[in-house]
């Protein structure tokens, strides 16, 4: 109802890697971003904002299997002490 809504032929998509990271352990997920020539652009597609919320639901529960089902790759960080450092 009056509102300027994009045609799916404006959008162009671009492939992007979002990191998410809770506590330990760094997720990278494979996402797509929506350009359509509004201001709002570039955005996530609701299931894609949805996997990086389900990805990062899963590393806080310390579930690495569902979030290595969800995500591209999983890491765990280890922090390096100054004297490792060289």
């Amino acid at each position: 109802m009056g509102r300027l809504v994009a045609k799916e032929t404006d959008m162009s998509q671009k492939s992007q890697t979002k990191l998410v990271r809770e506590g330990e352990y760094v997720a990278e997920v494979g996402v797509a971003l929506l350009e359509d020539g509004t201001a709002w652009a570039p955005y996530l597609s609701v299931n894609d904002a949805t996997k990086l919320d389900d990805v990062r639901d899963a590393l806080r529960a310390g579930d690495l299997k569902r979030a290595s089902r969800l995500a591209d790759h999983v890491y765990r960080l280890t922090p390096l002490s100054l004297t490792d450092a060289r």
